[in-house]
């Protein structure tokens, strides 16, 4: 597999979906702005939102795809239809789980609720109950978007990665269409409508995976729910990954608790805009390299090819740092006329622009450091360690939860983002130090050479851009047109002084680059 075309083909739709997720969040913005009723969504889409990345995007495929991989991968000829016994094992697991869970979480929404948001500075009660209310609307999505992840595991594993990486478009495109077609004057209103069609999206990504599997052949029976072995060790491997790959989403869960219950009103709404912005690259990059590398060194290792699976590593770190290094810089030194062009308007006001684009620095400082979890969990998840993992995780939620008691009362709303930043380093440097002490990664002469060239080329990059900033600020708070004009030219305009940095410091000749888009990991 071309790991480059692979991160192309997974980015590309991830890419799509992501922008698709600027415009809905920039509609958002527009018809509900900053305030109660743009807290109380955001709250309840977290819960649901976060099983999303710990199932679709972390725990279950980090521990089913390793497992189906190696039944398809298995020369007795028996392949994929042991593989498939699998998968419908575990369906006739998950399912009955998932609908029990969802009942108690259904019935338990006013406190867990009130343990996401710290019952909102008590508003009130009535405001209160309108937000367990959307909560209530937004589970279901759970049940949903976790089978969903089942589907897609089998996808990836037999590399249609492309499938899966076009369903959460249909969940912005929902989300669109119920904004354009159903927002109101009053910002609760358009609040609750969006809730609503949260699960529908749900739905309509069950329903495009479903008629993929039937497509490529794939037809799941649901069976009497039996633990057999195999599902046994799915269940003894995926609460260790669930808990390592939940660091990031549990520090967004403690920093948007403690900023609904020790800010202002509106401070959640600038930590999800920044976010938002944030997890663009991390969805490009991050989520696509995770999603390619897992079943690939997997592959690798179960055919006893050690030294390709660190061969696959080290491009993927290159990779990543590559493309996330200018990524970092821009949104540091370009935030506010980003966030300006995207969001500012009807209710998003100038100083929320201001407020938002503070905190997409703090978030961008450990944008590396989110990226690169993806690319070196998948060295211990290939080898059936989830455990490790775990202990890491848990030692960056201490440091997320420390780091946000003492940087909330000294720079607000920056603090959250920023101790979710300087957590996620430590898991990063934690887990490198991991592979390395186990001999399972080790940096190449090639990732050597490149990686300070890199930054040095994003260096360079940034100060043209801090420069620039001035000549498309006039441009950020005009009409539709100048706007997605000014940002079309901004990004294009860094794209092209990064790409010349990169060849005058040599991170990259011209030569190396036309080979790495057409050569194997292996190669």
């Amino acid at each position: 597999m071309n790991l480059t075309r692979a991160l192309g083909s997974v980015g590309g739709l991830t890419l799509a979906s992501r922008v698709l997720g600027l415009v809905r969040d920039s509609l958002f913005a527009r018809f509900v702005g900053a305030g109660f009723a743009s807290d109380a969504f955001l709250i309840a889409f977290r819960l649901p939102n976060m099983f999303r990345a710990l199932f679709a995007e972390g725990a279950f495929s980090a521990v089913f795809v390793p497992m189906f991989n190696h039944k398809v991968a298995a020369k007795d000829g028996r392949g994929l239809p042991d593989g498939i016994r699998f998968a419908e094992d575990a369906l006739s697991v998950l399912l009955p789980v998932l609908i029990v869970l969802l009942a108690i979480l259904e019935v338990a929404a006013w406190p867990l609720t009130w343990a996401l948001s710290g019952g909102f500075n008590d508003r009130g009660e009535a405001d209160f109950a309108f937000a367990v209310m959307l909560s209530r609307f937004t589970l279901p999505y759970l049940l949903l978007i976790s089978l969903v992840s089942l589907l897609g595991g089998i996808l990836n594993s037999l590399n249609k990665f492309w499938v899966n990486a076009a369903a959460p478009i249909l969940l912005n495109a929902t989300l669109i269409a119920a904004l354009l077609l159903f927002h109101d004057a009053n910002p609760l209103l358009t609040a609750r409508n969006q809730a609503i069609a949260v699960t529908v999206s749900g739905a309509l990504q069950l329903a495009w995976l479903w008629w993929a599997c039937r497509r490529a052949g794939i037809s799941l029976k649901l069976r009497r729910p039996q633990i057999s072995p195999d599902v046994k060790k799915l269940l003894k491997l995926i609460w260790p990954a669930a808990a390592g790959s939940s660091a990031v989403q549990i520090n967004l869960v403690v920093s948007t608790a403690l900023a609904a219950t020790l800010l202002p009103a509106g401070s959640v709404s600038y930590i999800y805009f920044a976010d938002r912005l944030n997890q663009l690259p991390l969805g490009l990059i991050g989520i696509g390299l995770g999603t390619v590398l897992l079943p690939t060194i997997s592959r690798q290792l179960g055919g006893g090819d050690e030294a390709g699976a660190m061969a696959t590593q080290n491009r993927g770190l290159e990779l990543a740092l590559l493309l996330t290094l200018p990524a970092t810089v821009a949104l540091i030194v370009c935030g506010v006329p980003i966030v300006a062009a995207l969001f500012q308007g009807g209710r998003f006001t100038a100083s929320d622009s201001l407020f938002t684009a503070q905190a997409l620095a703090a978030f961008s400082i450990g944008l590396p450091s989110y990226i690169l979890v993806k690319v070196l969990t998948p060295g211990f998840y290939a080898r059936s360690d989830t455990r490790t993992p775990v202990r890491f995780a848990t030692i960056s939620m201490l440091v997320n939860l420390i780091g946000n008691l003492l940087l909330i009362p000294t720079i607000g709303h920056i603090g959250p983002p920023l101790a979710t930043a300087l957590a996620s380093t430590v898991n990063v440097v934690l887990l490198y130090a991991g592979l390395r002490k186990r001999g399972h990664f080790a940096p190449d002469a090639q990732l050597k050479r490149r990686i300070p060239r890199a930054a040095l080329a994003a260096l360079l990059m940034g100060a043209a851009m801090w420069f620039g900033n001035a000549l498309f600020q006039p441009y950020v708070t005009g009409t539709a047109v100048e706007r997605w004009g000014a940002m079309l030219l901004l990004v294009t305009s860094g794209g092209l002084i990064y790409a010349l940095a990169v060849l005058l410091t040599g991170a990259f000749r011209p030569a190396e680059v036309r080979q790495l888009l057409r050569r194997s990991p292996k190669a």
